[in-house]
């Protein structure tokens, strides 16, 4: 059982590795965010820099198959819902497997948002005939190319802080943070939605399919209870765990909690095989969960370096620096160490943003010795942590595919604009604060936020 005191998203920042602020030496505003799905709007921007828009829809030309004509692509706007319930929505009215729909990335359930995604084959009219509850498609038509998971540019997001205390002074704070992250950024951390802001535990999970431990997989995923979650769900997770009645906690397991309802139907049919329940989960789902984990390692060495007071903003020897191909901050596959010849050139790109310092995101191809700084560090979390995977020979991570790759350790925002500060409608004597920007894929929003309210 995991408590937290306060259930408050501090508590669970720091059960996931978010420890560093960028803008530490200026107070916080407060306030809180996604009060509503309406105050956390999030367009796509694609790989030639255009912005998706809710509204646009264009006219469907015809697709040709004898022409380049493979794919169908469409934009799925939603509304409140998370990206895999859309495209099961989706696939389930075209009579296809959730997988043969592809997408750039996920978007927040608590959101309107705005995706591109693809098919191969002909599906226009299929899917200008889909009539479903807050899904809406638009832009439907052929193309010789499929979306694939990172192909986006990045994403646009307009946000409303709602509940601000009018406290003296507090527009200047807000400048001054605002400035402070337009010229050094923040932590890139991986935001709570990469572990489950509800159960936080993805990581926990992904850890133990890496160590082939099926029973402590399977437990973490259904039995174990999180104060963050509703007392329903802790209620029926402690019931099954007491009792270890699987008939009686496939009665009590509300639909919601479907891939715990599949998992205790393959325990009923098959005792004791831990391992195929755990297969019962969809391989996209595997994978995130084993991503989680990689992702909760690189947000603890995050931690790890700050805590040990070096920089994450300013490069030190030993350190390896990625060149950015463009000033939102898309990485190219040039790297170099720093303390050597080249330092100069670098420090000079670090300012004009168009270098990063890059931490590893560990596979079985990860060459730590590239890494002399954040080897050091990478080795003493996993002491502290008691992890005894060994990545270089896990037969999962090969399995799906994780050879490991890199990720700047701090992130700029573009384009930040506030375009509201005002009497809150929805909370008597207090402000709101629209607050606009474009992130690099893969960064999160949520985590320039915090900076901001604290």
């Amino acid at each position: 059982m995991t408590i937290f005191i306060n259930n408050d998203e501090k508590e669970v920042e720091k059960h996931v590795g978010i420890e560093s602020f960028s803008t530490s030496d200026i107070q916080g505003i407060g306030g809180e965010y996604k009060t509503s799905y309406k105050d956390f709007i999030v367009k796509e921007i694609t790989k030639d820099g255009k912005t998706l828009e809710m509204r646009e829809d264009s006219e469907s030309p015809p697709f040709l198959e004898d022409s380049k004509d493979k794919y169908t692509s469409f934009n799925i706007i939603k509304i409140n819902k998370d990206t895999f319930e859309a495209i099961r929505e989706i696939s389930k009215h075209l009579g296809i497997p959730s997988s043969a729909i592809q997408y750039a990335g996920l978007k927040d359930k608590c959101s309107i948002s705005v995706q591109s995604a693809s098919i191969k084959g002909n599906y226009i009219h299929k899917l200008k005939t889909i009539k479903l509850s807050d899904i809406y498609l638009r832009n439907i038509t052929p193309s010789d190319k499929s979306i694939k998971l990172g192909s986006n540019f990045g994403n646009n997001f307009t946000i409303m802080i709602r509940n601000i205390a009018p406290e003296n002074k507090i527009e200047e704070r807000i400048s001054e943070i605002i400035k402070k992250i337009n010229s050094r950024g923040f932590p890139n951390y991986y935001g709570l939605q990469r572990f489950g802001s509800l159960r936080p535990n993805s990581h926990k999970i992904g850890e133990y399919l890496l160590e082939q431990n099926y029973i402590e997989a399977y437990h973490e995923l259904v039995t174990a209870i999180y104060s963050t979650e509703s007392s329903k769900a802790q209620m029926v997770r402690k019931k099954l765990a007491e009792t270890g009645d699987l008939k009686s906690a496939l009665d009590d397991f509300p639909q919601a909690l479907g891939y715990e309802r599949k998992m205790i139907q393959s325990l009923i049919e098959k005792p004791d095989d831990f391992k195929m329940a755990i297969e019962t989960l969809p391989p996209g789902l595997m994978t995130l969960l084993i991503s989680s984990f990689q992702s909760w390692i690189f947000n603890k060495m995050l931690s790890k370096r700050n805590n040990k007071g070096i920089s994450l903003f300013e490069p030190v020897v030993g350190d390896r620096i990625v060149i950015l191909d463009d000033e939102i901050g898309n990485m190219s596959k040039v790297t170099y160490l720093y303390g050597g010849l080249y330092d100069e050139f670098l420090d000079e790109a670090i300012n004009l943003n168009r270098a990063a310092i890059i931490a590893p995101l560990i596979g079985y191809n990860t060459n730590l010795e590239e890494y002399p700084l954040m080897k050091d560090i990478f080795q003493e979390v996993i002491s502290q942590e008691g992890i005894k995977i060994d990545f270089l020979n896990n037969e999962v991570l090969k399995k799906f595919d994780f050879k490991g790759s890199y990720r700047a350790i701090t992130v700029k925002p573009v384009g930040v604009k506030i375009s509201e500060f005002s009497d809150d409608d929805l909370n008597e004597k207090k402000k709101k604060l629209k607050i606009e920007f474009s992130l690099v894929r893969g960064s999160y929003a949520t985590m320039l936020l915090r900076e901001l309210i604290k």
